[in-house]
């Protein structure tokens, strides 16, 4: 290969990864809550249905408009199938940038964490009841490909059901049903009928 050629794949690869991280660079509000509402969930009667060959049961309706804190893809766990992206979200004063800005988030092994080093100007109640880790279910095509573009920052309405999965070989996965509870099943297994982002 000339070195001509070599410059020019170096280059082309260059900008192509330029563009992909401008493209999914954060997106800035400025302090102020963005989202001033809870999520809204409604019970409804239990039902069973088959979705990539796994069986998943509504537990209850599921709406809510948030800000994007982080979001992690997952390409090869137990559940990576059926959710392929985690977001963790916060509404309220965890909509805030001027709150954030004091915190540090993590994703990993599909749970979240907070931390700060300084005391922030919110109480840790307040930062777990607004804020969450949700494990998203496209249910189709168009959700899965806005899900897809989702960048940091950005606002996004979720509306769908929270589920319970199980699948033949033995794999179970129970979604939360609170947004007071911490830890292990504290996250909530979200099928995502319709989202819109802003």
């Amino acid at each position: 290969m000339s070195v001509e050629r070599i410059f020019f794949v170096s280059l082309l690869v260059t900008l192509v990864l330029a563009w992909n991280h401008w493209e999914k660079r954060p997106v800035t509000h400025g302090p102020g809550v963005l989202v001033s509402y809870a999520p809204e969930q409604k019970d409804v009667l239990e039902r069973r249905f088959e979705f990539k060959g796994f069986e998943l049961t509504a537990r209850a309706s599921f709406e809510l408009q948030a800000r994007v804190l982080s979001r992690l893809d997952y390409r090869f766990d137990p559940g990576a199938a059926l959710s392929p992206t985690d977001l963790a979200l916060g509404w309220g004063p965890m909509s805030d940038e001027a709150v954030l800005e004091q915190l540090r988030l993590s994703q990993g092994g599909r749970f979240y964490q907070l931390r700060w080093d300084q005391p922030p100007s919110i109480s840790e109640t307040e930062i777990i009841t607004h804020s969450s880790n949700m494990h998203i279910i496209p249910a189709n095509d168009t959700v899965h490909d806005a899900l897809d573009s989702l960048k940091k920052g950005q606002v996004v309405h979720l509306q769908g059901y929270l589920v319970d999965a199980a699948s033949s070989d033995g794999f179970r996965w129970s979604t939360s049903l609170s947004r007071t509870d911490t830890g292990n099943g504290a996250c909530e297994l979200f099928y995502v009928e319709r989202l819109i982002s802003y």
